[in-house]
């Protein structure tokens, strides 16, 4: 039963990555993509075929993963940026969908629908980090994690953040304003695409083979759950709805009827979930976080107080020039 829970926490750390690139697209941007698998198996045949063909180390291939991630962000990002809604989610499922079918048929390089097996296992100053071994993987996914929450939080409480925040309410007032949109569109994707390679060195380096079976559209779906369950534009939510997607599931396992309980009634659930969310709560469970703007309202509080107390000046100033007038003629 421990070993199961721990089980279910690795694939929440793996698809908390995935999630948190998935709501600085969506939830802080405001663009609508279905492209998280695209961008996870980017990551895992990186590091796959860098550590079994060149024999580099998982960290090495850790950069590398998240700058093709990126690059295939921004090759998402350029051609798709007037596409909005529905049109977006369709144009990015299909670069997902290319990304698995080159997977699938490039033999020389992924091995073809095989896969990569055998990948060596990940290792820290000699230390080999065993996905046997559930405590240590865990360990390094939580430290990693930690790092990009912190990274995000600080990238969307810069300019950057109010940036993309004035995108998704308003594109057309944002450009008037100054807003380069294509460009934070693009970097959007591109960061995004990045953090969700991450994913994919993680999810190599744990079960040591990749195959294309598991970068599916079902994928992208639960990433698109876990965002909408969590809530959209607050990183700390996204990730509490991937453990909430993830404990989904694997509870027929967990509870003994997976044998009873189809395959298939997961994405019953993930339906659902989505349907139930949007009409009852879409803001999701814990809500979009609010940006805090307690400065800026001191300094505007402050400027109105000054521009108040230079106006009681000037009116006691009259006053007194009219009483000192009143005195005079008596």
């Amino acid at each position: 039963m421990l070993n199961f829970f721990l089980l279910i926490l690795i694939y929440t750390c793996i698809y908390a990555f995935m999630s948190l690139g998935q709501n600085l697209i969506t939830g802080y941007t405001g663009m609508l993509s279905l492209c998280a698998a695209g961008f996870f198996a980017i990551g895992s045949y990186t590091t796959a075929i860098l550590m079994t063909k060149f024999a580099w180390s998982w960290w090495s291939t850790v950069p590398v993963a998240i700058l093709l991630s990126a690059l295939l962000g921004v090759l998402i990002g350029l051609p798709t940026l007037r596409l909005k809604g529905d049109y977006l989610a369709i144009a990015t499922l299909g670069f997902a969908e290319i990304v698995r079918n080159v997977i699938n048929n490039w033999d020389a390089l992924t091995n073809g629908p095989m896969g990569i097996q055998r990948i060596p296992m990940i290792s820290f100053f000699g230390l080999k980090v065993s996905p046997y071994s559930k405590y240590g993987f865990l360990l390094l996914e939580v430290v990693l994690l930690a790092i990009c929450w912190f990274l995000l939080e600080r990238l969307v409480k810069s300019r950057m953040g109010r940036a993309l925040e004035a995108i998704r309410e308003d594109e057309i007032a944002a450009a008037s304003v100054g807003v380069n949109v294509t460009k934070y569109k693009v970097v959007s994707f591109a960061i995004g695409a990045g953090v969700s390679g991450i994913a994919g060195c993680l999810q190599a380096g744990f079960v040591l083979s990749v195959s294309p079976g598991s970068y599916v559209f079902m994928v992208s779906i639960m990433v698109l759950c876990t965002v909408v369950l969590g809530g959209m534009g607050n990183f700390l939510a996204v990730m509490l709805g991937a453990f909430i997607i993830q404990f989904i599931s694997y509870l027929p396992q967990l509870i003994g009827l997976s044998s009873v309980i189809p395959a298939q009634a997961k994405q019953i659930i993930f339906g659902l979930i989505l349907v139930i969310m949007m009409i009852y709560r879409p803001q999701g469970i814990l809500g979009r976080k609010k940006r805090d703007n307690s400065r800026a309202q001191a300094f505007y509080d402050q400027a109105n107080g000054d521009t108040r107390n230079a106006g009681r000046k000037d009116i006691g100033l009259e006053e007194s020039g009219a009483k000192c007038k009143e005195e005079g003629r008596v």
